[in-house]
């Protein structure tokens, strides 16, 4: 790390420390006028004891609003473990004749909050439609790790302005990982008062008592809940399809990558007990699914809260003995993926040949200016003793651009770890600052048309890599799970490979969600296409 760099990494970690500060005190005294304006503000208080501000015309109620500093402080309190989910019955028919709507953005995690959510509000007698003018009630399931993500969220608010203009009896609700950010919700207060509902990820299961406020009340209703985090089990569930499924097994991060806001979105880090996923993974091979996902922000790290000496390995031991046709698991961190994990994929059987890696860079000063906490080379071992245990896995990986203070000679050093470890395909960014994280205090000072051509480069060689990883197939037989229509011809079906290609073909619509065999004609540079066979040798995966 040069001497530029040192500075400005010490810089941002050099916050105070407020572990000290008493979280009741802390709430009390919040300082609500960084969010908008108080000179005009009347409080009143109802019945219920509830208070209530009244600004620019508009009654906001304030359950609980995100604090960062609280979020980046970690106490000893134990996680609780709740069984006890159930929507009053008082709830229950409230949404009976609408319709709601839910429109997810970002992550895997993502995707499986709204499954909770759809759950919740089909419980409550709320039927889902994919017409925002027929919807009653709309949700946005927001992302928070790039900027770009954040803006797409926000014209998507200011697109809903007229409807709810037009329609005021709409609820519109803003939830996910945005809404745990104390500057978007500056911005709603400020901005977008036809907003009716903000709700943070770690009170998804308050869902009914906060529409109901936000329905019966008519007022603003904000509660994001600042707190490390509890697990809730029992929830209602609505997934999408009957053929891949998303398994929680944890929640939250430790981490601290200094250019991450997932730390401070989703909580500590809290595992969900073994028999638990076990019990849901079970009823998934029940229900005849094909391929299950354990998810987590760092699914490595599974159970080492919990301090029972068992961790991801052991579970997905035992997963791999139920009778379900595929598993994988995302997303991995480095430096906690261990020997023991790597001995039980090697077993093979449901476990699939797919390792979603992320390295971020190439370069060990901007990995220790990202707070990785593991070298190149500790990254390059861990990835050659998995190769050798399992020498057929894809590699896939995530690599960011632009980071503060990259040289050239640094971004040649990314380069090069690609060329080394080939990857089948990545997901590639340029570094944007999030507010809150100990990265955005430092100076990005990486111009942008320097981290536009370096994106360039970078996707050229991973392109490059990846067609011809792909050209090896053609003329092979591979295995491949049918999820459904093409994106580009719903006269063909897509599936994927167990190593996570993309695979195009022409089969019967009714082996949607099954697993067939295809010959691969086509190698392409993000894809492959084929024919359908019916009783070959699978010589690929």
């Amino acid at each position: 790390m040069n001497e530029e760099q040192r500075k400005t990494f010490e810089a941002a970690q050099s916050e105070p420390n407020n572990n000290s500060t008493n979280d009741a005190a802390s709430k009390q005294n919040k300082d609500y006028s960084k969010y908008f304006d108080f000179s005009q503000a009347e409080v009143t208080e109802n019945p219920e004891g509830k208070t209530y501000m009244r600004i620019g015309g508009r009654d906001i109620l304030i359950n609980d609003q995100p604090d960062h500093k609280k979020g980046k402080r970690r106490g000893k309190e134990e996680v609780e473990v709740h069984y006890d989910f159930k929507i009053p019955e008082m709830m229950k028919n409230i949404g009976a004749g609408k319709h709601y709507m839910i429109r997810t953005y970002g992550c895997q995690m993502n995707v499986h909050d709204t499954e909770n959510m759809s759950g919740i509000l089909e419980e409550m007698g709320f039927t889902a439609t994919t017409d925002v003018y027929e919807a009653d009630l709309v949700l946005l399931n927001t992302c928070a790790i790039r900027e770009n993500a954040e803006n797409k969220v926000f014209g998507e608010i200011g697109n809903l302005k007229p409807l709810k203009k037009e329609k005021p009896e709409l609820i519109v609700g803003i939830c996910g990982c945005m809404s745990q950010e104390e500057s978007v919700v500056n911005k709603i207060l400020e901005k977008h008062q036809h907003v009716d509902l903000v709700f943070g990820t770690h009170n998804i299961h308050r869902l009914p008592n906060l529409l109901t406020d936000a329905i019966q009340g008519k007022e603003m209703v904000i509660e994001v809940w600042t707190k490390e985090g509890d697990v809730v089990e029992n929830m209602p569930r609505k997934r999408e399809g009957r053929t891949q499924a998303w398994v929680n097994i944890m929640y939250g991060c430790d981490k601290f990558c200094t250019y991450c806001i997932v730390p401070y979105t989703r909580g500590k880090e809290r595992s969900r007990h073994k028999e638990d996923i076990i019990a849901e993974v079970r009823d998934l091979a029940r229900q005849g699914y094909k391929e299950i996902t354990l998810l987590g922000q760092n699914v490595n790290a599974y159970g080492k809260d919990l301090g029972e000496g068992y961790g991801l390995g052991e579970l997905m031991d035992e997963i791999r003995k139920v009778d379900i046709p595929r598993v994988r698991f995302t997303t991995s961190h480095p430096r906690d993926f261990d020997d023991h994990l790597i001995e039980v994929l090697a077993k093979g059987g449901n476990l699939v040949e797919h390792i979603h890696l992320p390295v971020q860079h190439g370069n060990n000063d901007i990995l220790k200016l990202m707070a990785r906490k593991y070298t190149r080379e500790h990254y390059v071992e861990l990835a050659r003793k998995i190769k050798e245990a399992i020498p057929q896995a894809s590699f896939t990986t995530d690599l960011i651009v632009g980071f503060p203070n990259e040289t050239e000679e640094q971004f040649e050093d990314m380069l090069s770890l690609v060329r080394e470890m080939e990857y089948d395909s990545a997901f590639t960014y340029i570094y944007s600052p999030r507010e809150g994280t100990p990265a955005a205090k430092m100076q990005d000072n990486v111009p942008d048309e320097v981290k536009k051509d370096r994106l360039r480069r970078l996707n050229e060689l991973v392109n490059d890599i990846s067609a011809r990883k792909n050209q090896a197939y053609e003329g092979e037989t591979v295995e491949v799970l049918l999820e459904g229509e093409s994106k580009k011809d719903p006269d063909v079906l897509a599936g994927r490979t167990r190593t996570n290609r993309l695979v195009n073909v022409r089969a019967p619509r009714s082996k949607i969600g099954q697993l067939i065999y295809v010959k691969i004609t086509e190698a392409k540079t993000w894809s492959l296409n084929g024919t359908y066979v019916e009783e070959p040798e699978v010589t690929l995966t």
